[in-house]
């Protein structure tokens, strides 16, 4: 029996939601503290709350005096005001838009051919982990020769209703940042190598005081922002909750997480159309602040879209309810005891998604459903090695997974045109990566 309390997973740190405010309190208590944040503020900090701080980033403590005071400004914005202007207008010119998108993207491949029959329906479990492992090093492999040398990963920006339209490479941090979630579930040294670098490359992407954006002529979001945070969590504005500030402020009036940051000096191209308080975006942002009184309201909704079954259509950004799950269930594990309560009613929707052949959709669905499954103590519940054979077939010959729909804006009102989706073959990849991960893990229990 696999004991699930004893899994590995990267839980949120141990810390107070404001970090920052809780050192300068201590200091304030505690003069031995005081002094060690003065003379060592980086060494102290880390052994405060256990965790290693980014060793290229430095930390300054400044003490005021009855004298003297002190005034610290933000740093320089990154983009030069001409930039930042031009990005407010970004959606109204094609020139703009075009920097915000790569070489066009290949045409869809057809997924591989399906296998004549089972290969390994006789396979014994031991056999089945040793298949399963050499799929996600193949896998690994592919990954590897897609995410590009500062570490960003692509993804492809299609149309949903008309293939014809042509389809683009793009690589927002977000991109970056959900895949590297997925692939750090796996301890494989070429995995924690990309990890590494695709988190340097989101250290490049971010905004002070720790946010970011999907696109520039975007306004910056907390889905993206949330989705990065979790990944460099050792940075010093995040780590010290720089960004919890401006979180908490973009709630609506029901507690709930509102999607875009709107600012009046940001791009405001979102505000018509918009459908702010998503799902999903809700449960990454409990997964990155923790269980505690300032998301008790977001839990709450969530719970209630759950229990009432009223998930469908409720995420304008993400069309897949499993997505939804998967989300869901990945908060409930990083922000304990958050959301806990949903553990069981979360296992009879996920099972219930099955069709009658006992299937949970398309290689992506699948792969959620059963990372999901894991999240929650109930991967038992499913044919673990007809899953593994599953994962093996559907696998192309170099190591990628078809690319399917990851997440898109279903809800926009401009016809075919606007009906953008997002995915690629390493997403789905990842997302397999992941889902093979937990279920070799169960095989050789």
């Amino acid at each position: 029996m696999f004991d699930y309390d004893s899994r590995k997973w990267k839980t949120s740190m141990k810390k107070p939601i404001n970090a920052a405010d809780f050192l300068v309190s201590r200091a304030g208590e505690d003069s031995d503290f005081r002094e060690c944040l003065l003379k060592n503020p980086k060494e102290t900090i880390e052994k405060e709350f256990g965790v290693p701080l980014a060793e290229d980033h430095e930390i300054h403590v400044h003490e005021e005096t009855y004298t003297a005071t002190h005034v610290v400004l933000p740093p320089r914005s990154k983009l030069s005001e001409a930039e930042r202007e031009a990005a407010k207008t970004g959606v109204a010119s094609l020139e703009f838009l075009r920097k915000t998108l790569y070489d066009p993207a290949p045409p869809l491949r057809p997924p591989p051919p399906k296998p004549t029959r089972a290969r390994w329906h006789t396979a014994t479990s031991k056999a089945l982990a040793i298949a399963g492992r050499e799929s996600i090093s193949r896998g690994l492999d592919f990954l590897e020769s897609t995410i590009d040398e500062n570490g960003a990963w692509h993804c492809i920006r299609f149309n949903i209703a008309d293939p014809d339209i042509p389809r683009h490479y793009e690589k927002p941090p977000f991109i970056s940042a959900l895949c590297v979630l997925a692939l750090e579930s796996c301890d494989e040294a070429r995995a924690k190598a990309m990890c590494t670098t695709t988190k340097a490359y989101l250290v490049n992407t971010i905004e002070y005081p720790g946010l970011w954006r999907y696109y520039r002529h975007l306004p910056q979001d907390l889905d993206s922002t949330t989705m990065c945070s979790l990944v460099i969590g050792t940075h010093p504005w995040i780590m010290l909750g720089r960004n919890v500030s401006r979180i908490l402020a973009n709630r609506d009036e029901e507690g709930r997480f509102m999607t875009w940051v709107l600012e009046e000096d940001e791009p405001n191209v979102v505000s018509k159309f918009r459908i702010e308080a998503d799902p999903v975006v809700n449960a990454n942002v409990i997964a990155y602040l923790g269980d505690g009184p300032e998301t008790k309201d977001a839990q709450r909704w969530l719970e209630t879209l759950i229990t009432k079954g009223n998930l469908e259509g409720s995420s304008k950004w993400y069309p897949d309810t499993v997505t939804i799950y998967y989300a869901i269930t990945s908060a409930m594990m990083r922000a304990q005891p958050a959301l806990d309560q949903l553990r069981s009613i979360l296992a009879d929707r996920i099972l219930g998604l099955r069709d009658e052949k006992g299937e949970f959709g398309n290689i992506l669905q699948t792969a959620q459903a059963v990372s999901a499954l894991y999240n929650i103590g109930s991967l038992e519940s499913i044919d673990a090695k007809r899953q593994v054979e599953r994962f093996i077939s559907s696998q192309r010959e170099d190591g990628s997974w078809p690319e399917l729909l990851a997440f898109g804006d279903q809800a926009l009102k401009w016809g075919v045109v606007g009906q953008i989706g997002h995915g690629s073959e390493a997403v789905t990849t990842a997302f397999c990566i992941e889902a093979l991960e937990r279920i070799v893990e169960t095989l050789r229990a």
